[in-house]
């Protein structure tokens, strides 16, 4: 059982991205705190065996299958998660794809792609979880996923970068939109995490990336999807109350901005 301010018994989560990476260590570890974790992905098999790690860890996982691009879908999933439990407390917005291409050579379908999952995807999230927040008077904590990138930069990395810099000023700008409603905002920003997100460019590009980033980092290492869920469980839950339109930047050092 976690410390008083980090338990979650009674609340329900709702998680993106959950099928696999750091989604699924976000909605097993929820789970762990005493969340009721609702699942989403397009990836149904994933998410089947991300409910089954929290069934095995005496968790209560719910799954939707779907594409987080698509509001409606989205909408409908996000009000049947607050229906089955009568409350919505907890948004982790974390599903997001990685695409790289020179500026020069960076096409519009490109960029279109990115931007549908990586920011309308959160935004779409946010937004129904808010609205059902507020309806039920719910003092809950939504938690985006932004990335190192916007910190770093780097070749390639416009799609991405531009995406989650809008998920940054997306998370200051409702957090101070819903706070008056005790809803939190908050985002973070990870370094390179070794997930099957980062090593699906293959095996020369990985270990490429990985090398880089232990050399930049002070700890010397890349991250692991556990750690970063432990930086979500904390925004999520009252160890973070008096926390809001913050980004928490678990990168092992990698940038450090002021």
């Amino acid at each position: 059982m976690p410390v008083k301010a980090y338990d979650l018994t009674g609340r329900t989560a709702f998680v993106t991205g959950a099928a696999s990476g750091i989604g699924r260590a976000s909605a097993v570890l929820l789970a762990e705190a005493g969340a009721t974790v609702h699942c989403a992905d397009r990836d149904a098999q994933g998410l089947h065996e991300t409910a089954a790690l929290v069934k095995e860890g005496g968790g209560t996982a719910h799954t939707h299958t779907l594409d987080v691009s698509d509001r409606a879908q989205l909408t409908e999933a996000i009000a049947a998660a607050g229906a089955t439990t009568g409350s919505l407390d907890i948004m982790a917005a974390v599903a997001g794809i990685m695409h790289s291409s020179p500026v020069l050579e960076t096409r519009d379908e490109d960029l279109d792609r990115v931007l549908a999952i990586n920011f309308k995807g959160v935004l779409y999230a946010c937004q129904e979880a808010a609205r059902t927040m507020i309806a039920a008077g719910t003092r809950g904590s939504i938690v985006t996923m932004a990335s190192g990138a916007v910190d770093t930069g780097g070749p390639g990395l416009l799609c991405y970068g531009v995406a989650k810099a809008a998920v940054v000023q997306l998370t200051k700008t409702l957090a101070t939109e819903v706070g008056p409603h005790g809803i939190r905002v908050n985002a973070v920003a990870p370094g390179w995490i070794r997930t099957p997100m980062t090593t699906r460019h293959g095996d020369r590009v990985q270990e490429h990336t990985e090398s880089l980033m232990v050399r930049m980092s002070p700890l010397g290492r890349v991250g692991e999807p556990e750690e970063i869920a432990h930086a979500v469980l904390h925004l999520a839950s009252d160890a973070a109350a008096f926390t809001t339109g913050q980004i928490l930047r678990p990168n092992g050092g990698v940038a450090m901005p002021w």
